[in-house]
């Protein structure tokens, strides 16, 4: 299955990419990992590394053409994959992405106090902003600083560790120099195209650049849960403290210590210090595995909050970037279009024996979720319209199918695409879904993962839970939430029988879709997940 690479933004400012050259041409094998091309940005010359496995089919332009941020760069799939509904699509909607993009034009507010005429932030090499990294972020936090105050900067080193709406990711130097200032503490939030930090040389006027950038009045940290106790009127309240009295542990990292961002915020959550983990990744670098399969002798002490009988406790944990994306998201959602819900019983029992057999053969397992997504697919293709996306002036009639599969995750949610499902067979469903869930739980999901959704399954069936609505995931114009399969009496042959029953409920966006529109989807599903063996033909 082809995957389209879009021009990244790889600074903060960048607008436009220069392609300095391939290292790769169309028709080459391209590894993950492999370096595909640099690219000239308005600060430096990046090396732009591919993160899918593939042949390289396209390229969205030679050595040394222009590239809008979000233009169509590459395309990896396998040999002879047609690409042509791909190159079409991207071509169109290049223009509307760019336009929608217009954050990257910074406009930097200046401080009342600051010398306009002696200081233009936007032309200081030296100045790091904020960077968007991700399509819906409007503001990062400091998981952890790589590099202190004072700290020789090299090209291409991690700076800082980032936690935005979709996942933690390491932010790279594009300059060489010293780290003369840093925007915020670890656990701090910084809005995007605030300022991040300063690399330059000793003898820069900081505090006439920091002057210069508005900030925001307050940054709070947005990690560490805050204790509250409100204790009765005649109470005091209290804290105690338990440390850990086993045997030290033998320190392994000494200096700077290499772990993935995954690997540091469950550290973090956990209490270990990463001193004393030992990394089997490359150069020793500590991965969520080397935690996972970690028992200290000692972490450090921690603090157990203790409430007496008939006092008031609790703790307040500050919101995360990603839930409050899913707030917004969805409560835009839920009062801007107007959800109906369409509810049906499906028999599954032919799924089940299907199923069944299947398994005894396939190289791969197939779950029940697997069948659903390949049923909806090919009923989306006999009802375009509930396979279509509200864009507020026009509604959009897609003619491919891609299908958004919610995943939960310890932070919220997260909605990975299924693209061109319609033409995907059941192995290679189970296959996407299951890599999809891993790279979701390990934040390993790129934005090409998430993006480019026509209608989306949430399946909590697996959850004990028999029947649910869920809130449509615009510009989608429904979402199907999938309960778990049950036994329940059935008529068959006019005796009553236990039969494996499994309810599903369209919520559905009025200024899309109609009642009978919906009602003759599930009809189409239905027939799908009753007499599996219709589609197989």
């Amino acid at each position: 299955m082809a995957e389209v690479i879009l021009m990244p933004r790889l600074s903060d400012t960048m607008t436009e990419g220069v392609i300095a050259a391939w290292h790769k041409k169309v028709g080459d094998t391209v590894n993950k990992g492999d370096l595909l091309a640099e690219i000239e940005t308005d600060k430096a010359t990046m090396e732009l590394e591919s993160y899918q496995q593939g042949v390289l089919l396209h390229i969205g332009t030679l050595r040394g053409g222009k590239l809008q941020v979000n233009d169509l760069l590459a395309i990896i799939g396998k040999e002879g994959e047609d690409i042509s509904a791909l190159i079409s699509q991207n071509t169109n909607k290049t223009a509307e992405v760019v336009s929608s993009d217009k954050v990257a034009e910074q406009i930097i507010p200046v401080a009342a106090n600051a010398d306009k005429s002696t200081i233009d932030i936007s032309k200081m090499d030296e100045v790091v902003l904020m960077p968007r990294l991700s399509d819906t972020m409007t503001e990062g936090v400091i998981a952890g600083w790589q590099k202190n105050v004072g700290d020789q900067v090299k090209k291409g080193e991690i700076l800082a560790d980032i936690e935005t709406d979709k996942a933690t990711m390491e932010l790279e130097s594009y300059k060489d120099g010293i780290l003369l200032y840093q925007g915020a503490k670890a656990g701090e939030k910084i809005l995007v195209n605030q300022l991040l930090c300063i690399i330059g040389q000793p003898g820069l006027d900081i505090d006439a650049i920091v002057k210069a950038v508005a900030t925001p009045s307050t940054q709070v940290a947005a990690n560490a849960p805050i204790v509250n106790e409100a204790p009765a009127p005649t109470q005091s309240t209290t804290v105690t403290m338990a440390p850990n009295t086993a045997a030290p542990s033998t320190v392994v990292n000494e200096g700077r210590i290499f772990a993935s961002p995954l690997a540091k915020k469950i550290a973090k959550e956990k209490g270990v210090d990463l001193k004393f983990v030992k990394g089997s990744g490359e150069h020793g670098r500590i991965t969520k595995t080397d935690l996972e399969h970690y028992t200290p002798s000692n972490t450090s002490s921690t603090f157990v909050p203790t409430a007496p009988l008939g006092q008031v406790s609790f703790v307040d944990t500050p919101v995360s970037q990603m839930r409050k994306v899913i707030a917004k998201r969805l409560s835009e959602s839920l009062f801007t279009a107007p959800h109906f819900y369409l509810t049906m019983k499906i028999n599954m029992d032919a799924t089940v024996e299907v199923r069944t057999l299947m398994n005894e053969t396939s190289p791969v397992k197939i779950s029940f979720n697997d069948f659903i997504v390949k049923a909806v697919a090919l009923s989306l293709k006999q009802h375009p319209k509930v396979n279509s996306s509200w864009l507020g002036e026009v509604i959009r009639a897609n003619h491919h199918v891609n299908i958004g599969i919610a995943v939960a995750v310890e932070e919220g949610l997260l909605v990975p695409v299924l693209r061109f499902a319609d033409g995907l067979s059941l192995a290679q469903i189970s296959v996407s879904v299951k890599e999809f869930a891993k790279k979701a739980k390990d934040k390993k999901l790129q934005p090409a993962d998430w993006e480019g959704s026509t209608f989306t399954i949430s399946n909590l069936g697996m959850f004990g839970i028999d029947q649910f609505t869920a809130i449509i995931n615009p510009p989608d114009a429904c979402i199907l939430a999938v309960g778990g399969i049950a036994q329940e009496p059935v008529v068959k042959n006019g005796q009553v029988v236990p039969g494996n029953v499994m309810n599903v409920t369209l919520s559905c966006d009025h200024r899309v879709v109609d009642g009978a529109t919906g009602a003759a989807f599930l009809q189409t599903l239905k027939s799908y997940l009753e007499t599996p063996i219709k589609m197989f033909f």
